[in-house]
């Protein structure tokens, strides 16, 4: 594909800057790049967002959806990364909302396409379980059908930012006799005021608590509330994880990382000059620049497979090249801060700057993207099967 961008989409990637730039309040984008957005901040600037037509371009038109070109859609996402704008909340737009957009009774698209767009409902994702991660289709959770509800019982965990969930998209096992196990289960929507639920959170390593664990216990889940055909969630969720894994890979984010830690690289001292000038550093960067660039062009690979509605396998290849860059980042932006990284309060003054006093938080918080969206040992097995054809 090619990389020029044209004059009109120049003009493009100029509005869509001057919605991130001058609507999204600039304390609001501080936080984000430093990996501290909270939960007011995602709501503003979404609200923001979908005030100017921009939190949900991917849906159809009749929801609020642009008919963009795989380009377009590479810019809005890399010129969102890089202006440090808060996600859309990706359970809502990437997430759930496609699913009910494409496979959704008319009734539910009326009921939840427009307040998931706004985020008037916080929508958290009960996939993943103690034995069912990357192996997603081993899920035991189950749903069974009694009359004009199903009871739902079992255990959903690593829900992001599950404690500010209003309702969640459950896949649960409807059918327990099927063949296969991929077979037999159903994609549900579960308003979490419901009886019979429990949430705890799960510190992490860095101190936060942005994931959760969710118990149900005979939760009654209304039968309109099944999305599409009983026992066809596992195709519906397939649809919906290229979708994660592209999110994932935060291609902009990294750039605009890279961006900020080679001007900084330029006045941070080292023992014999500054740390642009370290060989070890410099390579190491060089490297990194090279990997965005493919990644940049896989990134519109992957997009443009998505607009035509099909899921491409490179997604997965995106995802796991998109991770492992991401984190080599954050790994050289704490060893170029040096002490000051491990600084959690202090009186006296800080020697680098305030992105990197954050980096040693944000390059734990990060490693995480090993794992989410399927694990990349996962990844690799499906580049192997359905890339490289082994």
């Amino acid at each position: 594909m090619d990389l020029e961008l044209s004059s009109a989409d120049i003009e493009f990637r100029d509005h869509l800057r001057e919605v991130f730039l001058g609507e999204v309040p600039a304390d609001i984008r501080r936080r984000s790049a430093l990996n501290q957005t909270t939960h007011d901040d995602i709501v503003t600037s979404q609200r923001i967002l979908n005030r100017h037509g921009l939190a949900t371009p991917h849906w159809p038109a009749q929801w609020g959806g642009k008919d963009w070109s795989a380009t377009q859609s590479h810019i809005y996402g890399s010129e969102l990364q890089r202006a440090a704008v808060p996600q859309p909340l990706a359970f809502n737009v990437s997430m759930v909302g496609p699913i009910i957009a494409e496979f959704g009774s008319e009734e539910q698209k009326q009921r939840f396409l427009p307040a998931t767009a706004n985020l008037d409902i916080w929508w958290s994702q009960g996939f993943s379980e103690p034995e069912a991660g990357s192996d997603l289709a081993s899920l035991k959770t189950t749903a069974r059908r009694d009359g004009d509800v199903y009871v739902l019982n079992g255990q959903k965990t690593w829900t992001t930012l599950g404690q500010y969930g209003d309702w969640m998209f459950v896949l649960a096992r409807t059918n327990p006799e099927a063949a296969r196990k991929q077979q037999g289960i159903s994609f549900l929507l579960l308003d979490l005021t419901t009886p019979g639920i429990e949430r705890r959170p799960i510190t992490l390593v860095d101190g936060s608590a942005e994931v959760n664990e969710f118990f149900f216990d005979n939760v009654v889940i209304p039968a309109e509330n099944l999305v599409g055909e009983e026992n066809m969630g596992w195709t519906y969720a397939k649809f919906l994880l290229g979708n994660e894994r592209n999110s994932i890979a935060q291609v902009g984010t990294a750039q605009r990382i890279f961006a900020d830690l080679a001007a900084s690289a330029q006045t941070t001292p080292t023992g014999t000059g500054s740390l642009a000038q370290d060989a070890t550093f410099r390579g190491s960067m060089h490297a990194i620049k090279t990997t965005l660039l493919a990644l940049e062009a896989t990134q519109l690979r992957v997009t443009g497979a998505s607009e035509n509605g099909a899921a491409s396998p490179v997604s997965s290849l995106l995802k796991l090249e998109g991770t492992r860059t991401l984190q080599e980042l954050t790994r050289l932006r704490m060893t170029a801060a040096g002490t000051d990284a491990a600084l959690v309060h202090t009186d006296g003054p800080l020697q680098a700057d305030e992105a990197a006093t954050a980096s040693a938080t944000q390059y734990m918080n990060l490693r995480k993207l090993s794992i989410f969206g399927g694990s990349n040992e996962i990844q690799r097995g499906v580049i192997a099967k359905t890339i490289l054809g082994l």
